[in-house]
C-alpha cells in the first residue's frame, strides 16, 4: 500500500475490525463450532486519534526512509518496532472542532488547573493554566494537539498551541540609538558572565547547581541496583524506574535552572552575543566531557534564541574560531593561548588585567557590534526575518552546530529555511 498516512490510517481501521484483529469461537450444545469476528475487542476503550496519530508518525518515518534511499534528505534507517519496556510511553491527541464549535482539547472548564482530553475526560494537572487560559479566552492561542508522556515516574500532558506573538508590553522595543550588544560568554567556573562592549558587567553566575556532579553518588548506588536485580525479573524493573526517576529530577534541576539564566538575560537586553562552539569536540576530551555535558551549553543557546525571538530580540553568532579568551579588551592585541587554570587576564602590551570570563563577554559584544548587519537566526539558519516559515518536517540546524554560515563569511546557501519558528507552549516546563 502506499506508506502516506491517509492510506495507512485506512488499512489500519479496515484491520481493526477484520478477524485478524480478533475473533472468537462460539460452540453451540449440537457440537457446531461458529467463527464470531470482533476485531480489537479494546478498540472501543482507547480515543480513535491516538491510532491515527501514531499511524500518521508511521507514514512520515516511512516516507523519510524511501526518500533517504531515494538520495533525498539526509540519511535515516527503517522505522523501528516499539515496545512498552523500551519505548517511551506517550500518545498524541488532536484538538479537532466540532460541528458546535467546540475544541476537543480544553483548558480549565470545570476548574481552573483541569485539562479536558477526547475521550479521557478531565484530567487534574499541577502547574498554573491561567495564562494559557486568558489567551485562549482572548483568541491569542489555539491548541492544535496534546502529547501525554510517562517519564520519570509520572505522566505530563504537552499543548501544542498556535500563539501570537508576546503582547507589545513584553517585547522589546525598536532601539533609538546606536545598538548596546551584550556578549555572554559561557564556561565552567563561571557558568555565564555578560558585559557590554565598554565594560560594563551585566550579569555574572558563578554558583550553579551541577545536578548531575551532585547526584552521581546516588546515582552510582541506583545503577548497581539495577545491575545486580535478574533480568527480566520485577526487581529489576523496580530498580531500572528508581534509577529513571533520578535522572528525570537531574534533568528538571538542570533544566529549570538554564530557564532562570536565560529569562534574566533575555527579559533585560534585546541584543545578545553568544558564541558558537563544538560541543560534540569538547565533550570528546574525558577531562572535561562530564561537566560540559552537566552544563548544557548547547540547551543554554537554544532557549536563548526562540525566547529572544518571542521577545523580538537579536542574537548574534560569534564565530567559534573568534579568540575571545585571549584577545585584549582595551588595546585589541590578541595573546597567546591561556591554560584553563589561569583566571585572570593580563595583557602584554598594555598591562590592562580583568577577569578571564569577563574579558571575553567584553570582546563578544564588540565583535557583535562591529558585524551587527550580519546577525544570524539560529534555528532558521540565515538572516533575522519575520516571514513565518514553510510547514512540513525537515532538518534543522542544532544549538550546538557550527559552520561558516555562522560566522557571516559565506552567503545564504538556496532553499534555506528561514522565519520564526512556531511557538509551543507545554505545561511540563518552566517558560
Amino acid at each position: 500500500m502506499p506508506w502516506s498516512g491517509f492510506d495507512l490510517i485506512n488499512a489500519f481501521n479496515g484491520w481493526k475490525r477484520s478477524g485478524a484483529a480478533g475473533r472468537v469461537m462460539v460452540a453451540a450444545g449440537d457440537g457446531t463450532v461458529t467463527v464470531k469476528v470482533t476485531g480489537l475487542a479494546w478498540r472501543g476503550e482507547v480515543c480513535q486519534q491516538v491510532f491515527e496519530e501514531a499511524t500518521v508518525d508511521l507514514g512520515r518515518g516511512l516516507s523519510a526512509y524511501a526518500a533517504s534511499r531515494g538520495g533525498r534528505g539526509r540519511r535515516v534507517g527503517f522505522p523501528r518496532f516499539k515496545t512498552k519496556k523500551r519505548a517511551p510511553l506517550s500518545f498524541r491527541l488532536r484538538s479537532k472542532t466540532s460541528a458546535a464549535g467546540r475544541a476537543g482539547v480544553r483548558v480549565g472548564e470545570q476548574a481552573p488547573r483541569t485539562v479536558t482530553l477526547p475521550g479521557m475526560g478531565v484530567l487534574k494537572v499541577r502547574q498554573d493554566t491561567r495564562r494559557l487560559r486568558r489567551m485562549l479566552a482572548k483568541g491569542r492561542a489555539k491548541i492544535v494537539s496534546a502529547t501525554v508522556t510517562y517519564r520519570g515516574g509520572r505522566w505530563a500532558v504537552s499543548l501544542t498551541c498556535e500563539a501570537a506573538d508576546l503582547h507589545e508590553a513584553r517585547r522589546h522595543q525598536p532601539p533609538t540609538t546606536a545598538p548596546g550588544w551584550v556578549g555572554v560568554d559561557r564556561g565552567l567556573s563561571t557558568f555565564v558572565a555578560a558585559a557590554r562592549a565598554d565594560g560594563t558587567p551585566v550579569l555574572r553566575v558563578d554558583a550553579w547547581p551541577r545536578p548531575a556532579r551532585t547526584a552521581m553518588a546516588h546515582q552510582r548506588r541506583l545503577s548497581r541496583e539495577v545491575t545486580r536485580k535478574q533480568r527480566g525479573s520485577h526487581n529489576r524493573a523496580k530498580a531500572a524506574a528508581r534509577l529513571g526517576r533520578r535522572h528525570a529530577r537531574t534533568a528538571a534541576i538542570r533544566r529549570r535552572f538554564l530557564h532562570q539564566v536565560c529569562n534574566a538575560l533575555v527579559n533585560t537586553h534585546d541584543r545578545l552575543a553568544i558564541e558558537t562552539l563544538t560541543i560534540g569536540g569538547i565533550i570528546a576530551n574525558r577531562r572535561l566531557a562530564a561537566a560540559v555535558a552537566d552544563a548544557a551549553w548547547g540547551e543554554l543557546a537554544r532557549l536563548l534564541a526562540y525566547k529572544q525571538q518571542w521577545r523580538g530580540g537579536q542574537l548574534a553568532l560569534v564565530d567559534r574560531w573568534y579568540p575571545s579568551t585571549k584577545t585584549c579588551s582595551a588595546c585589541r592585541t590578541v595573546g597567546p593561548a591561556m591554560p584553563l587554570q589561569q583566571r585572570t587576564f593580563t595583557c602584554q602590551v598594555c598591562r590592562y588585567q580583568a577577569d578571564r570570563d569577563h574579558n571575553a563577554a567584553v570582546n563578544l559584544a564588540v565583535w557583535a557590534e562591529q558585524h551587527h548587519a550580519q546577525v544570524r537566526d539560529l534555528p532558521a539558519g540565515g538572516p533575522v526575518t519575520n516571514a513565518r516559515r514553510g510547514e512540513g518536517s525537515g532538518p534543522r540546524p542544532r544549538a550546538g552546530e557550527t559552520g561558516p554560515d555562522d560566522a557571516g563569511t559565506a552567503p545564504t546557501p538556496p532553499g534555506a529555511r528561514r522565519g520564526r519558528p512556531r511557538r509551543a507552549l507545554s505545561h511540563n516546563s518552566t517558560e
